[in-house]
């Protein structure tokens, strides 16, 4: 099983959480984002990353890619057994791409410009402050056990650092909580690449 994964994206990010948390033996590749490899094209017709190649399967979206490993490797599962449980967790991940992870993206692209990077800093940072006392109301997000969902969310709070946004300690100190509890998990620490360790420096 081999990964083709950007180090400091925070989407590649997410599927080495599941992978960490799995124990999944796995070749990490990691690829230059703005100089791919030729063998990339040849199997994933978007060119994209992350890219899973398990024997003769690729997958090349990370939810995708993340499903199938819990799916594969059942144990320990990262998705509720019963269905309503299971969508309201991909629910969840749907708002978090769509409040978070793109704003993000607009933040960690090169190729973003101002006004656009102080809009999605201001987005970003109030959207976190509004969710942020949830976080008190189970030990991870939305649910007793660790799932899917937080594979999403810590990545994004992993870079907020470096992307210039600092919550406030009084409206969000849940959130601040969580965030200490999922960067001291073991298999977040090593689900990290060099960039993104140098993150926190």
């Amino acid at each position: 099983m081999t990964l083709f994964s950007d180090a400091r994206e925070h989407y590649s990010h997410r599927v080495r959480m599941v992978l960490a948390e799995k124990g999944v033996t796995c070749d990490i590749v990691e690829v230059d984002p703005e100089n791919k490899p030729e063998d990339l094209a040849e199997i994933n017709p978007y060119n994209s990353l992350p890219t899973l190649l398990d024997r003769d399967l690729v997958l090349y979206e990370a939810n995708v890619i993340m499903e199938y490993l819990d799916e594969r490797f059942p144990h320990p599962p990262l998705l509720p057994v019963y269905p309503v449980q299971r969508a309201l967790s991909r629910l969840w991940i749907t708002r978090v791409e769509r409040e978070w992870s793109s704003r993000l993206d607009v933040l960690m692209s090169s190729k973003s410009r101002e006004p656009a990077l102080s809009k999605a800093r201001k987005e970003l940072r109030e959207s976190l402050v509004a969710v942020a006392p949830i976080f008190a109301e189970k030990p991870f997000f939305m649910h007793d056990e660790f799932t899917l969902v937080d594979c999403c969310v810590t990545p994004i709070l992993w870079r907020l650092k470096v992307v210039d946004i600092a919550l406030p300690e009084r409206t969000c100190r849940p959130m601040l909580k969580y965030m200490q509890t999922m960067f001291a998990r073991e298999s977040f620490r090593l689900s990290l690449s060099e960039a993104e360790l140098e993150m926190q420096d």
